[in-house]
C-alpha cells in the first residue's frame, strides 16, 4: 500500500512539480538535523522541534503562518534567499527558581524550518508580524509572477 500526501485541488495544476517541491524541502530539512555531528551530546535528532508552518496565495501575495507559542520576537530570525522562505530562532528553557522538573513536553532548543516559495516574490515589501504566539510573514508576489488581464481590441 503507497501512502500519498493529500493535495488540495487547486494546486493540481502542477501536481508533479508540487511533489517534487515537497520531497526537495523535506530532503532539505533531513540534512539541516546534525546527527552526524555527535552522539555525545543531546542532538537535535531526537530532541529537537520543527514549528508548524502554513502557506497561503492569496492572489497578489503569500502569506506564511507559523506557530511560535513561548517566544520572543528578538529571537526570531527570517531570511529569504533563492526563493526560499527561512524561519529560525531558538527557545529557550524557562528558569524555574531551582525546581526539578518532573515532567517536560515543551520542546526547547534551536530550530529552522525552510520552505521553497511557489512563485517569485517582491523581496523588498516583505512584512512580518508576530503576535500571541503566532508568526506571519506576508510575501508580496513580484509584477511578472501577478496574473494580468488582457483585453481583446
Amino acid at each position: 500500500m503507497n501512502l500519498i500526501r493529500y493535495q488540495a485541488p487547486e494546486s493540481q495544476l502542477w501536481p508533479a512539480l508540487d511533489r517534487w517541491s515537497n520531497l526537495r524541502d523535506e530532503l532539505n530539512s533531513f540534512f539541516d538535523t546534525p546527527f552526524w555531528s555527535g552522539f555525545g551530546r543531546t542532538g537535535q535528532l531526537f530532541t529537537g522541534w520543527s514549528p508548524a508552518l502554513d502557506l497561503y496565495d492569496s492572489g497578489d501575495h503569500l502569506v506564511a503562518v507559523v506557530e511560535l507559542s513561548g517566544m520572543r520576537k528578538e529571537d526570531i530570525d527570517i531570511s529569504l534567499h533563492d526563493g526560499a522562505l527561512t524561519v529560525s530562532g531558538e527557545r529557550k528553557r524557562e528558569s524555574n527558581n531551582g525546581e526539578a522538573a518532573q515532567r517536560t513536553e515543551r520542546y526547547v532548543g534551536a530550530f529552522r524550518r525552510s520552505i521553497t516559495l511557489p512563485t517569485r516574490v517582491d523581496a523588498g515589501k516583505v512584512n512580518a508580524t508576530y503576535e500571541n504566539g503566532i508568526l506571519k510573514v506576508t510575501l508580496p508576489k513580484a509584477e511578472e509572477a501577478k496574473p494580468k488581464q488582457i483585453q481583446v481590441s
